[in-house]
């Protein structure tokens, strides 16, 4: 005897991962010098996601068109479904307060302490905050996350380069961000330090569920902490893939990221 329909288990189909960037056709040149020439990316919810590119292959330029800081040339770029180039001044800070950017010289204020490094964007984005009487708490738990609580009163002279990192992470991770940027998270970094860095990072995914780009063309970094990784070559995605799948690639083009 059949089962009637009504007895059937029927299975939902799995929902796609939630898109946080889509970038669509991205091209920028400057003069004669074509950077980006159909570059296409997606960045999911939850993700590690590795950009790796030679010096002057386009990595920076595409972050500054991300976050609005370049118009391209042509090309779409949304952000948590928002259009970036439709977008006036004022919307587009509103959506920055959920972007988190790591630069790549941690971009610290010489002349002010931690606890002020951490409270300026707190004052620039108040009105995702609310109001807010003692800051030291906020300052406090997110540089407990990073592991640098007994820094709150030193000045940026007095950390080392790796603590600098650190502290301009919880800066970072101070307005909750739902999407954070790494810039060459481990550059100029000694070998202990930037395996610390890297562990700080899959820490922090894991902690606050952030969806994270990390631009990089140290292969150690792209190996541990990506999920998936896009070669960016001649101004396109040229290669797709896990580090795993990427690395077994005969396409010299590939191979050339790999060799040691």
């Amino acid at each position: 005897m059949k089962a009637s329909p009504s007895h059937i288990t029927q299975l939902k189909p799995k929902e796609p991962p939630e898109v946080m960037i889509h970038i669509e056709d991205l091209y920028k040149s400057f003069g004669e010098n074509h950077v980006l020439n159909g570059f296409n990316m997606k960045l999911f919810r939850g993700e590690n996601l590795v950009v790796m590119g030679k010096s002057g292959s386009g990595k920076s330029v595409m972050i500054k068109c991300l976050v609005g800081l370049m118009k391209p040339d042509k090309g779409r770029i949304f952000v948590m479904g928002r259009e970036i180039g439709t977008l006036d001044r004022e919307a587009l800070d509103i959506l920055r307060s959920d972007i988190g950017f790591l630069f790549q010289g941690s971009a610290l204020y010489d002349s002010m302490t931690v606890r002020e490094n951490l409270e300026f964007p707190m004052r620039r984005h108040s009105e995702k905050l609310g109001e807010i009487t003692d800051t030291l708490p906020l300052v406090l738990e997110a540089l407990e996350s990073v592991g640098l609580a007994h820094t709150v009163d030193l000045m940026p002279e007095e950390l080392s380069g790796g603590m600098k990192r650190r502290v301009a992470l919880a800066r970072t991770l101070i307005l909750r961000p739902k999407i954070i940027l790494y810039d060459e998270p481990t550059s100029g970094l000694d070998p202990i330090t930037a395996k610390e860095i890297i562990e700080l990072m899959r820490s922090i995914q894991e902690k606050y569920g952030t969806s994270s780009l990390i631009i990089t063309h140290d292969v150690d970094c792209a190996r541990v902490i990506s999920e998936r990784m896009i070669l960016l070559v001649d101004g396109v995605n040229y290669a797709e893939g896990t580090y795993e799948e990427l690395v077994l690639s005969k396409d010299p083009k590939v191979e050339a990221f790999f060799k040691k």
